[in-house]
């Protein structure tokens, strides 16, 4: 399939054991299924993508006449949310395609995207880490005191952290290490955590810019760092 990414959940945390017995801490993705709803082409929307959604069960009274006619045209059911992503080449896709958790199978790392936890309105110690004041009686510690500049330049520069609203922000993670595939539950395990609730809607893509792995840090597949240096090492003289 020539879809670059899919859309998933966020199952939950676990850890997994390697060959060598290490332990690496894993998130569970619920990769798909998805349907392609529609294709952008140069020639009639200015750039390439496919516009794909997470098929689940959608009530039809809670689908607009707009929307309708829109997954109409496609032949698809109604999706349960809907995004774009880039594709490798538009000759291979169509409208109707299926998108499984199989176009990771020949990827080592994932571009991860996702709405953190909302943490509502908070103060500048939570939100920025600040040390705050002296906490004895009579003081307010989790305050953040004066933000003035004196008679000079007599106002607040822009960018000046402050307490607001926390959370609930699109962030995303990249190059997260594939730990396994499960093709049957459309499973994928990536090292790592990720961003958002339980239940929450991520976007997966393959990652635009993997590591470059060096030898000795790439896992079970390659030679162990400590033993490697060790070998390497000049042995004493008895």
């Amino acid at each position: 399939m020539s879809v670059a990414g899919i859309l998933g959940k966020k199952i939950g945390m676990t850890q997994i054991f390697d060959e060598r017995g290490d332990v690496h801490p894993v998130t569970v993705l619920k990769a798909g299924p998805c349907v392609i709803t529609q294709l952008k082409t140069i020639a009639k929307d200015g750039y390439d993508a496919a516009q794909i959604g997470y098929v689940d069960f959608v009530k039809a009274s809670k689908v607009n006449k707009a929307m309708t006619g829109h997954f109409a045209k496609s032949n698809v059911p109604p999706v349960k949310m809907i995004k774009e992503v880039a594709v490798d080449s538009t000759g291979e896709a169509k409208a109707g395609d299926r998108i499984l958790v199989d176009i990771f199978n020949d990827e080592r790392f994932v571009d991860v995207i996702g709405t953190s936890k909302g943490r509502g309105f908070a103060g500048v110690i939570r939100r920025h880490g600040f040390g705050g004041g002296p906490k004895s009686h009579g003081h307010m510690f989790q305050v953040q005191g004066s933000i003035g500049a004196s008679s000079f330049p007599s106002r607040v520069f822009p960018g000046q952290r402050m307490p607001g609203h926390m959370g609930a922000a699109q962030i995303t993670v990249r190059n997260l290490r594939i730990r396994g595939i499960d093709l049957e539950d459309n499973l994928i395990l990536v090292e790592g955590a990720v961003p958002g609730p339980r239940d929450g809607f991520v976007l997966i893509s393959k990652a635009k810019a993997p590591p470059r792995e060096r030898r000795g840090f790439a896992g079970a597949a390659t030679k162990d760092a400590l033993k490697a240096s060790k070998k390497a090492a000049p042995s004493k003289k008895k």
